[in-house]
């Protein structure tokens, strides 16, 4: 079982930056991948980033040169960095933790972004 908690969202002008973090509690949080989703008003919930164990990353397209994901396997924390926010970034951001055996998608409960024009 793993449980994951956001913190970090926030309101910020365009141009501007913010840091979410994720902390990852559950013996196995360690070896498994992790990444970010979000979720816009009346959209679907789309990939942000990705990072495995190892620190392989993988990105959308929107938000390449950006944003950047990254890890604390030591703390069981996933974090991202975002740069050069944009209004269309404003959506409720998701952590998430693929269980490294069964594949299976832990959710966090989600922090909202706001970027203002």
């Amino acid at each position: 079982q793993v449980q994951l908690v956001e913190s970090g969202g926030g309101s910020v002008q365009a141009g501007g930056s913010l840091r979410l973090s994720c902390a990852a509690s559950g013996s196995i949080a360690r070896f498994n991948a992790m990444g970010w989703y979000r979720q816009a008003p009346g959209k679907q919930r789309e990939l942000v980033a990705t990072i495995t164990s190892g620190g392989i990353t993988n990105y959308a397209d929107s938000v390449k040169g950006r944003f950047t994901i990254s890890r604390d396997n030591a703390k069981n924390t996933v974090y991202l960095q975002m740069n050069s926010l944009k209004p269309e970034d404003t959506a409720v951001y998701y952590c998430t933790s693929r269980h490294y055996i069964t594949r299976y998608d832990y959710w966090g409960q989600g922090t909202q972004v706001t970027v203002s024009s």
